[in-house]
């Protein structure tokens, strides 16, 4: 007899669309648990700025993947696949359904259409070469090298991220491909025999454009007055160096110009709203470029309470 697919609803969406409160409100309702795949969300002592769960809100659910990698480390797309696709192997033998909710479009499609790249292979020196390599040029003029093998790389990466134009620059050089030319792995996407291993119920949460944009802006006066700032001096103060992964969530290093006296604090609170803005229109545009999404885009609590009722119905009916 052939296995079912696993059953996993996926509800993602921009940030401040209300992704958590929707997942939290889901697995209460039929028993299950969330998978985060928020690649921000993942850092310990980064709770304000990446609107972490709060403790109430985990006492709710359990939630995976959140608070569990030092702001100094990295976590890569690879990694990700794998600790996802564990988990849902093992929310399910508990018998409870696996909800994945995130923003991080990289995230959503490595994990539902199987792209991924390779971690570099042991003992591989090219990310070390390529770091002194930007500590002698600059990363702008290591910029138009991966612009010359890599021209949408070149034009999606920022010539100020180092650290994403040598991640680009070491997948070419590995690999002998551009990183922009998604290689299909998918491995984790079928059983032994072929099958899919997985029945998404995909969602995409997003208030219209005017409400979100009104949200973001609220939320990052509340996480100010919350004290993210102080959390950003904590962090230079324990050590974490400016390209870190972790220090290019949005915010984090604008609050950290602020802080070495680069521009006022008002001027840095609208430019992080800005960006925050600009943020959420490329993750919707990277959410539009996946396949079986449902979009939902609820105006009111009315709206926001049918919206879920329906979720729930159809996952219970497929889980069920």
């Amino acid at each position: 007899m052939t296995e079912q697919p696993i059953p996993v609803l996926i509800i993602a969406g921009p940030t401040a669309a209300g992704k958590t409160e929707a997942s939290l409100q889901v697995a209460e309702r039929v028993g299950g648990e969330v998978i985060s795949a928020d690649s921000m969300q993942i850092y310990e002592r980064m709770e304000i700025g990446t609107a972490k769960p709060t403790a109430e809100e985990r006492a709710r659910a359990p939630i995976h993947l959140i608070d569990f990698v030092p702001p100094d480390g990295e976590y890569a797309v690879a990694e990700f696949t794998r600790d996802a696709d564990r988990l849902i192997s093992e929310v399910h033998a508990r018998g409870r359904l696996p909800i994945v909710a995130g923003g991080t479009g990289l995230y959503l499609r490595a994990l539902t259409e199987g792209f991924d790249f390779p971690p570099p292979p042991a003992g591989s020196d090219v990310r070390d070469r390529l770091w002194a390599e930007v500590a002698e040029v600059g990363s702008r003029q290591m910029h138009e090298r991966l612009a010359q093998v890599d021209p949408p790389s070149g034009e999606r990466i920022a010539p100020t991220d180092a650290r994403r134009i040598v991640r680009a620059l070491e997948v070419y050089e590995l690999t002998g491909r551009p990183m922009s030319q998604e290689r299909r792995a998918g491995a984790h996407t079928v059983d032994d025999k072929g099958a899919a291993k997985y029945n998404y119920s995909k969602y995409v949460l997003t208030p219209p454009r005017r409400l979100l944009f009104d949200r973001i802006e609220r939320r990052v006066d509340v996480m100010i007055d919350a004290g993210w700032l102080d959390e950003v001096s904590a962090l230079i103060a324990s050590g974490v160096p400016p390209d870190a992964q972790s220090m290019q969530a949005i915010g984090y290093r604008r609050l950290r110009e602020h802080l070495d006296g680069e521009r006022g604090l008002d001027e840095t609170i609208d430019l992080i709203k800005r960006n925050t803005r600009r943020f959420a229109k490329r993750q919707i545009t990277w959410l539009r470029r996946g396949a079986d999404y449902r979009w939902l885009s609820p105006v009111g609590e009315a709206a926001r309470r049918a919206c879920l009722a329906m979720i729930v119905t159809q996952v219970s009916r497929d889980w069920g």
